[in-house]
């Protein structure tokens, strides 16, 4: 009964022992697979980049629909207050809202030509950094294996991204920049 007992034991342990085996092979395989983890990695960084845009996009428009928001409600103020000054009153409301209007046109195209200088700036300051990135990736990527070598290649042939953080933040400045502005002359 011993050799029975004995048999039966190392072929138990032989089994456990193929179980344990075939699970060390599982794990040391997916360890290895670069490519599935560099797609891996590429689709987190592509997530991250779509969600960053709808990002940009809805603070963007919720910066646009506060500026109009702002300009209406001035506008409807002006025009109440103008409605109900007297003939003489208007008049004088009249000369001065030909200056008012001169050196808000003035103001305009100066805040204009800001944005418009913030919005170069920061796009020149895009597309160096995408060379930056690019010479850096090409630079880093000299020794790496092709399947690491796809993330740093997706973000230098989609730099769209990059270039709407930086002209959003640009918008977004000299939103800033003009309200502070604004307060500080009241």
């Amino acid at each position: 009964m011993t050799d029975r007992t004995t048999a039966a034991e190392l072929r138990r342990q032989i089994a456990e022992t193929r179980s344990q085996l075939g699970h060390t092979v599982e794990e040391l395989a997916a360890k290895t697979d670069l490519r599935g983890r560099a797609r891996a990695r590429a689709a987190d960084l592509r997530d991250r980049a779509g969600a960053m845009t709808v990002q940009l996009r809805s603070t963007a428009a919720q910066a646009g629909h506060t500026v109009q928001e702002k300009a209406g409600r001035a506008t409807h103020t002006v025009q109440s207050r103008a409605g109900r000054a007297t003939h003489a009153v208007q008049d004088g409301a009249g000369r001065a809202g030909h200056t008012v209007q001169e050196k808000a046109g003035l103001a305009g195209h100066a805040v204009q030509s800001r944005a418009r200088e913030a919005a170069l700036t920061a796009q020149d300051k895009a597309v160096h950094a995408r060379h930056g990135l690019q010479e850096t990736t090409s630079r880093a990527g000299r020794g790496m294996p092709e399947a690491m070598r796809a993330p740093a290649r997706f973000a230098r042939q989609h730099p769209r991204p990059m270039i709407v953080a930086a002209v959003a933040g640009a918008v977004l400045l000299t939103a800033g920049v003009m309200g502070r502005r604004r307060a500080a002359r009241r």
